[in-house]
């Protein structure tokens, strides 16, 4: 069954007389173009089966389709004056409007559906970056604990005071009750078998 008719009103349709099968389809779209309602719905019986076949070939969802359909024919409605005979059939001109529409269609839908699928990519990226991000930390943190357990007792306190706890030399010095030129000399060496056991080149 054909899809429900899209009709606009307009002042004092000019009338065709005679039904779909005595008038062509040019007459009935060259009707169309002068506000002839009548000649619209006959119009539609005519070409609107071969529309919907035409759209849901390219289309392929039913739903799609019907809408499809119905835009194709409001835009007869509306287009009608340009329809040139000399130039080819109304049913040509019509199918022809069709299939465009059709193809604009899923272009459309295979837009949207890319954008989507985009975002859920750059989702999962961000997901993977931060789980990937988050075990190198753990790791990395795991090396420097496995490392600073390789330090003296004054060399870790030193370290972790200067390099984790953002405390100065000499207010390390304090902290710990130890002169600042041992502090700087225990800094010195854990730096450097801190590095050692990092494996990080000097």
């Amino acid at each position: 069954m054909a899809p429900e008719r899209w009709l606009h009103p307009v002042a004092e349709p000019t009338v065709v007389t005679g039904t779909a099968l005595e008038v062509g389809d040019d007459e009935l779209l060259l009707a169309v173009a002068r506000g002839d309602q009548a000649a619209f719905a006959a119009l539609y019986d005519s070409v609107g089966p071969l529309v919907h076949g035409v759209v849901r070939r390219v289309v392929r969802d039913p739903a799609q389709s019907e809408e499809v359909t119905q835009e194709v024919m409001v835009e007869v409605w509306r287009t009608a004056v340009r329809f040139d005979p000399d130039r080819g059939s109304a049913r040509t001109w019509v199918l022809t409007m069709a299939h465009r529409r059709a193809i604009d269609r899923v272009r459309s839908e295979q837009s949207s559906r890319n954008r989507t699928q985009r975002v859920a990519d750059q989702q999962h990226a961000r997901d993977f970056d931060e789980v990937s991000e988050r075990v190198e930390l753990d790791f990395e943190y795991e090396q420097v604990r496995t490392a600073l357990s390789t330090l003296t007792e004054l060399q870790r306190q030193a370290v972790e005071l200067a390099y984790y706890q953002g405390y100065t030399y000499r207010e390390v010095a304090d902290l710990l009750g130890t002169p600042l030129g041992t502090i700087k000399t225990r800094m010195r060496d854990g730096l450097i078998r801190l590095r050692d056991a990092l494996g990080v080149a000097g």
